[in-house]
């Protein structure tokens, strides 16, 4: 694999800054939300998480493509980040999980990708002016071409993305894959219980965590009605991480409201499935400035903190939810955003952070343990 010096792309951003470096992966233009994630690894599971969907990545560690790409650590079966900004792109991979490199992988997938620019000074621009719409374009076009191109691209606030990628039809998912998630975490469920998960833009991972943990689930998509819903008699319902606006998921917002009021029928959301959970309790969101995209967040209260890996832009407004039904239980300690929260009279939580952790550290693993205590107090009650 190589990346030629002479294949020049560019990067447009939406406030006129252009920076310029070398072409990798597929040849051509892409328009996104740029944004940073500062993680050390994970470059795979990044691109193919469906969260991404609609977004520029531009990945702090400054070499990418070190360990290569394997069938492995997919999220999803193709990227669906839009772009990839790098400092530099390693020539020659190298992990014994390695079954190709990152170069030859963007092109088949056609993901475009631009490396040899300073992604220290793109992330400090970034955190500064707030993610912003930008273009990598790799064709030959000036910088005032992209541009204009640049110029036609919607505001990722008010941007519903969850319909588009999610699943068009359901289907079941009860064994997790043996490679995908730590060995040290196997559990032996001798129970299973009957899960529903809204799939807003899930991620394998998650799939396999609740797998491991005793769930047999049933994915549905984001455009479900609650008839369908309840058709599968679920004993806990799931909603999913995903990308865009929250406040723009109307659907999803109305079939949580309406599960809310199944009795005592256990919730559980991550990340984007947490928003829409708030939305749903009568709270609002807003758009972070840059967002929260890394495997190293501090989150908590009371004096115990869990080290969590991360991945929106949105997040909950804590002085829009009712107190007296709602407790805020995870703060993220970097900025005292909601992290997690919990209903204080019914079995319905859910978490910003993302616990199965593909990439990131174990911490918040628990949480899936949780929902499942919740629905076998349920069943024990002859709910």
């Amino acid at each position: 694999m190589s990346v030629s010096p002479s294949a020049q792309a560019h990067l447009v951003l939406a406030d006129g800054t252009v920076l310029t470096g070398h072409a990798f992966g597929k040849r051509g233009s892409v328009v996104g939300e740029v944004v940073f994630n500062t993680g050390m690894t994970g470059y795979q599971e990044v691109l193919t998480d469906p969260s991404y969907a609609g977004q520029l990545v531009s990945f702090t560690y400054p070499e990418l493509g070190n360990t290569g790409v394997n069938g492995e650590d997919l999220e999803a079966e193709t990227p669906h980040a839009r772009g990839v900004i790098a400092r530099q792109l390693s020539p020659c991979p190298s992990n014994w999980r390695s079954t190709g490199d990152l170069q030859t992988w963007m092109v088949g997938h056609g993901l475009v990708g631009i490396c040899g620019v300073d992604t220290r000074a793109l992330v400090r621009h970034l955190r500064e002016a707030g993610a912003m719409n930008g273009v990598i374009g790799s064709d030959g076009r000036t910088p005032a071409e992209l541009m204009q191109q640049l110029k036609q691209a919607p505001s990722m606030e008010g941007l519903n993305l969850a319909d588009a990628v999610s699943t068009r039809t359901p289907y079941a998912w009860q064994s997790p894959c043996a490679a995908s998630f730590d060995q040290r975490l196997r559990t032996n469920p001798e129970e299973r219980y009957r899960v529903v998960a809204i799939d807003f833009g899930i991620k394998r991972a998650i799939l396999d965590r609740l797998a491991a943990h005793g769930c047999a689930v049933t994915v549905l998509p984001a455009s479900t009605d609650l008839e369908t819903v309840l058709d599968h008699r679920p004993e806990g319902v799931f909603l999913s991480n995903g990308p865009g606006d929250p406040a723009a998921v109307c659907g999803g917002i109305s079939l949580a409201r309406q599960l809310l009021d199944q009795p005592d029928l256990p919730l559980f959301g991550i990340c984007l499935g947490h928003q829409i959970l708030g939305l749903a309790l009568g709270g609002s969101t807003f758009k972070l400035t840059y967002g929260h995209r890394g495997l190293n967040h501090p989150c908590g209260t009371h004096g115990q903190v869990e080290i969590t890996s991360q991945n929106h832009g949105f997040a909950l407004d804590a002085a829009s939810l009712d107190s007296s039904r709602i407790a805020i239980t995870h703060l993220n300690l970097n900025d005292r955003t909601v992290a997690a929260l919990a209903h204080r009279n019914q079995p319905v939580f859910g978490v910003q952070y993302h616990p199965e952790a593909s990439p990131g550290p174990h911490d918040a693993d628990h949480h899936f343990a949780r929902f499942v205590t919740l629905m076998a107090d349920r069943r024990s009650s002859g709910g």
